[in-house]
């Protein structure tokens, strides 16, 4: 197994591909589709370095993994879908989330998640080539946030940051401190020797807005 994570430097977020070195196949968590906000341009500086990565080490990718809906960048797994392959998945909660948010955006979000091509259970495994992948839902910060297990691995998305920022807010539309604690809890009851890759590192003056 191996881990490659890349960090967008705008977003101060870091995007992990895992593979599995024995059949080459790999996944991809939480990519970054470039954005603009002053000219509202996009651009996908981020997303071709990890086609760049896939195609060099001749990895097959199979899976385009979301720990959340992103409220601080956009996602690159459409266009990464069409460059290297890869199911695109999510945990299934992001039906809350996008009941919400489609009548603010005109019903561009389909309510039933079928703009995603799995939305995953908790506890579900999948596999990346003989690796397995468990989910483990983990809400607070949004009700689609889930974390996933891959050996004594955990990629926690915005569930738990470094310690000396602690963890993503919980005011976002279906957000819970009280599930957002359970969620670190679940996390912490895992055995100490497990490494945990979070989703941003934010430098300790940074004037970006809190995930």
């Amino acid at each position: 197994m191996k881990i490659k994570y890349f960090f967008d430097q705008d977003t101060s977020t870091f995007t992990y591909i895992v593979s599995d070195e024995e059949t080459r196949k790999s996944a991809i968590i939480d990519s970054v589709l470039n954005y603009n906000q002053f000219s509202g341009s996009t651009s996908t500086a981020s997303a071709d370095q990890l086609v760049s990565y896939i195609k060099e080490n001749n990895l097959k990718n199979e899976w385009i993994l979301e720990t959340h809906a992103h409220a601080d960048h956009l996602t690159a797994a459409q266009y990464l879908k069409s460059n290297i392959g890869g199911r695109v998945a999510i945990g299934k909660n992001i039906i809350k989330v996008a009941k919400f948010w489609s009548p603010i955006f005109n019903n561009n979000i389909k309510i039933d998640g079928s703009d995603f091509d799995k939305l995953l259970q908790d506890e579900e495994i999948i596999k990346i080539g003989n690796l397995d992948l468990k989910v483990m839902y983990t809400p607070g910060h949004t009700p689609a946030c889930c974390c996933y297990l891959i050996k004594d691995n955990i990629f926690a998305g915005d569930t738990i940051f470094q310690s000396y920022l602690g963890t993503a807010r919980c005011d976002f539309p279906g957000g819970s401190a009280r599930d957002l604690y359970n969620s670190i809890q679940k996390i912490y009851s895992l055995p100490d020797d497990y490494k945990i890759y979070v989703g941003h590192d934010y430098p300790e003056n940074n004037n970006l807005p809190n995930p």
